[in-house]
């Protein structure tokens, strides 16, 4: 296992993290964590010299932190350094900080949580955290030993990501981020913005959920083929984050046994710098082909923002492109259904044509949200992944 640097912490991060999001399942019910296979899942990473753990109080219907409680036994507790998450969106007052800590010890069946995170942070739930006095109770909570360090987990643009940044002194931050997000939300930007303070900045969805996985379109499976070093899709992505040396580590949700195997075998090879740059062309090209595959050719310049009826058009217009480009209509259709407010939804348009005076692309945003709706809105897409 190759070990990294975690911000200005003196700990070394295994390149790789074990994300506890998406753990082997029973009969299709994403609350039936499969403890057996991933127990034997996640202390095969650790025996491999994996030593960072994350999990949440949402994950798997609540069930993921009381199943790593029951994992960590036996010794493994004391090998890693275990992450977990305030649910952000439920805390109300200042008395819901320890209440949630303290259930989440419990599930946990440990004293102290090594990382503890705000999760989702976003320009609405920071300040109402802030204001509630969020800075001050974490540094009580630091006194008095029930979390080590103190940091967020972020879903937002780069603005927000900054204030944040600037608005404490954070041990880590956890940020979406791959080969085709370079300017999603924090991007690549904010990874070079918290890196330069010293925060450490764990990965996630290195991946894209899976995406980046699956089986490739023919024009991006071609460029892949065309590369001196053979690795898989995931590898190339994997490997395409570590070689970047402000990344403190990158978190995979392992559903698998071979997962855990290919991505510990990736991580042996891993490496800062570890990439050339014909490598680094190659995976420029590679997003280059997928963009061109999206049939909608959004920027996410935001300039149709804000939609006079509140519609999020740069995130419909994704969740379609992704849809597409990635065969993946019903994760996107998952996504539309669970992750977008009604309000924001394509059908709230009134066709208005506010939007399409201010597209710098000429994009026929009308036209667009009708068809992304019908697809997006169809029956389908029951998991997560």
């Amino acid at each position: 296992m190759h070990y990294r640097t975690f911000g200005r912490l003196d700990w070394k991060p295994s390149a790789l993290g074990f994300g506890s999001m998406r753990l082997p399942i029973l009969d299709g019910d994403h609350g039936k964590i499969d403890e057996a296979l991933a127990t034997r899942m996640i202390r095969t990473a650790i025996d491999a010299g994996v030593n960072y753990v994350d999990t949440a109080w949402p994950y798997h219907n609540e069930q993921s932190e009381r199943f790593l409680g029951r994992c960590l036994r036996d010794g493994y507790r004391d090998r890693i350094r275990l992450a977990t998450k305030m649910p952000s969106w439920l805390a109300e007052t200042p008395a819901d900080f320890d209440r949630f800590l303290d259930e989440q010890r419990r599930r946990l069946e440990t004293e102290t949580i090594d990382f503890y995170l705000l999760h989702a942070l976003d320009k609405e739930r920071w300040p109402r955290l802030r204001d509630l006095g969020i800075r001050e109770w974490a540094e009580r909570a630091k006194r008095d030993g029930r979390i080590g360090q103190f940091g967020f987990s972020f879903h937002d643009d780069l603005a927000t990501f900054r204030e944040i940044v600037d608005a404490y002194d954070w041990g880590l931050c956890q940020i979406q981020y791959n080969f085709m997000d370079v300017e999603f939300q924090a991007g690549r930007a904010g990874l070079r913005y918290a890196a330069e303070r010293g925060i450490a900045v764990v990965v996630m969805e290195p991946l894209r959920g899976g995406l980046l996985a699956r089986p490739a379109p023919r024009a991006v499976a071609a460029l892949w083929d065309s590369a001196t070093t053979r690795r898989t899709q995931a590898e190339w992505a994997l490997q395409w984050i570590w070689n970047d040396p402000d990344v403190s580590l990158a978190l995979s949700g392992m559903s698998a046994m071979s997962h855990v195997e290919e991505n510990l075998a990736s991580a042996e090879r891993s490496g800062t710098g570890s990439l050339n740059g014909e490598e680094l062309h190659l995976v420029d090209r590679v997003r280059d082909a997928y963009r061109a595959i999206a049939p909608i050719p959004c920027t996410s310049c935001r300039y149709c923002q804000p939609c006079p009826q509140g519609v999020d058009i740069p995130r419909v217009f994704a969740l379609y492109n992704d849809g597409v480009a990635y065969g993946a209509v019903d994760r996107s259709r998952f996504g539309y259904a669970r992750f977008m407010k009604p309000e924001e939804r394509a059908d709230r348009c009134v066709a208005c044509g506010t939007c399409e005076s201010a597209c710098p692309q000429g994009i026929e945003i009308v036209a667009w949200l009708k068809k992304a709706h019908e697809a997006l809105a169809a029956q389908g897409g029951q998991s997560e992944k």
